[in-house]
């Protein structure tokens, strides 16, 4: 096992940190500061306001700069002449985009700007490029693609991608009557080897990388590897009901709303939106022209009656509120048992009483944005020049999936994997190969270029080489 100590620092993570400047101590700003300095980089924090900086000093030993992160003089007196990277993350998109700017033009050091507005999206690689940006990350976008994901397999929890949308990290809780309930992994046998994988389990706050003795019991929370394009049969055929919702009731216009709408009208799905503010209504009714758009109140019952959250296949509160979203949810769910829900949640300080409401799916865009930018810092911070491609935190942050892209690996490379000295508590769950997804067992085997999904309770690997026992 591995502790923080009391400064959040992971032991065992000896690999020297990055200096890293991050512009905007908001939500996305105070979680990547968080998570940043566990893994041990050096932090310097530039905001406008003082007090927030002066908490974020005493919570976790970084700098910190009062000031405008777009101003040369700040970003000199931040570190920026030695810095590695730059994150602009303030609530403009404009000020983000020229906070890089700056950076990239006078210190030529790495940058990262968070760019919100549809107007953007579009053009957001070709701004990237011209900037020299090392990623653009859109924390809206994202999360409506996460949902988008969960509401063609209404039964998971989450669903999270790899191998460039081939692959998904399937979680799912297992109900009364589900056909796994008292059987061991290896008792499904030939049904699904080579289709699926389960990769973590968690029961009663315990999180397990099982092996094939494991057996499933009713409310286990179950995490399942799988090609995405054979993901309805295999749950299917273990016993799951699948198939995609055709109608969802969106609560909230706000940008998460309208790139979760645009993704669900391509996809036929017949979508409302139910927005207090008649303005964006009129914004909305003028660019998602097969949607219905409502201006009203959603927290007033007698409308969410009268729009139909009775028959409604889906509903998804995505207002900036915490509290009213998940209201939201609870009402549907009183009033609607079969409707898959999908709750935005921004402050997960409370996380642990989240289970006991049942909220069904859970979604924090700044979280989708942290991990894209720790991917990113993992893999420039690492020796080897391997890349991370994607990561993901699952069940509360204990457990990870990275997805690395393998390079001059000889120690990992060419050898089964049952004959690998693995650490424990880790599972090689996929490997993409020249486009093809694995699904591995025992006499499979790592070679340079394949791109390899690792499932581990050690946290913070940034070189594939860590998955070998010390």
């Amino acid at each position: 096992m591995i502790f923080p100590n009391e400064r959040g620092i992971v032991k065992g993570m000896e690999k020297k940190g990055l200096h890293i400047i991050i512009v905007g101590c908001g939500k996305v700003g105070r979680s990547l500061t968080a998570q940043l300095r566990k893994e041990n980089h050096d932090i310097t924090l530039i905001d406008r306001d003082a007090s927030k900086l002066s908490d974020m000093e005493n919570l976790y030993d970084i700098m910190s700069v009062n000031g405008n992160g777009a101003s040369y003089s700040v970003l000199e007196e931040a570190g920026l002449e030695n810095a590695d990277l730059l994150i602009a993350v303030t609530g403009s998109d404009e000020l983000n985009l020229l906070c890089c700017t700056v950076a990239k033009r006078a210190a030529n050091c790495a940058a990262i700007a968070r760019v919100r507005d549809p107007d953007y999206s579009v053009d957001a690689e070709y701004i990237r490029e011209k900037l020299g940006l090392a990623m653009i990350v859109n924390p809206e976008l994202e999360m409506a693609r996460e949902i988008s994901y969960m509401l063609t397999l209404p039964i998971a929890l989450d669903v999270n991608t790899f191998a460039g949308g081939r692959s998904e990290i399937v979680r799912i809780k297992i109900e009364e009557g589900n056909a796994m309930i008292g059987k061991r992994l290896q008792d499904f046998g030939k049904k699904i080897v080579g289709m699926v994988l389960i990769c973590a389990v968690e029961r009663d706050g315990d999180v397990y990388i099982p092996s094939g003795s494991f057996e499933i019991r009713k409310g286990d929370i179950v995490s399942f590897v799988t090609e995405r394009r054979l993901a309805q049969k295999v749950f299917h055929s273990v016993g799951f009901k699948t198939g995609q919702v055709r109608s969802a009731m969106i609560i909230g216009g706000g940008k998460g709303g309208y790139y979760l709408a645009r993704r669900l009208i391509n996809r036929g799905v017949e979508v409302k939106i139910i927005e207090k503010r008649k303005s964006r209504c009129e914004e909305l009714a003028g660019t998602l022209h097969d949607a219905i758009i409502i201006n009203g109140d959603a927290l007033s019952t007698d409308l969410l009656r009268e729009e139909g959250i009775e028959y409604v296949e889906s509903i998804i509160p995505l207002t900036g509120i915490d509290e009213q979203n998940i209201f939201l949810t609870l009402y549907g769910k009183m009033r609607n048992q079969t409707a898959k829900t999908v709750t935005r949640i921004s402050r997960m300080q409370f996380r642990e009483v989240l289970p006991a409401l049942d909220l069904g799916s859970i979604v924090d865009p700044k979280a989708v944005t942290a991990e894209e930018i720790i991917a990113y810092v993992r893999a420039k911070n690492n020796s080897r020049g391997e890349e991370i491609e994607t990561l993901y935190h699952l069940y509360d942050e204990r457990v990870e999936a990275i997805e690395f892209r393998v390079g001059d690996a000889p120690d990992v490379t060419g050898t089964k994997l049952m004959d690998l000295q693995l650490k424990d508590n880790l599972l090689i769950a996929c490997i993409n190969r020249n486009e093809s997804v694995i699904i591995p067992g025992g006499s499979d085997m790592i070679l340079p270029g394949d791109r390899v999904m690792v499932v581990t309770t050690h946290l913070g690997m940034t070189e594939i080489s860590e998955i070998l026992a010390d």
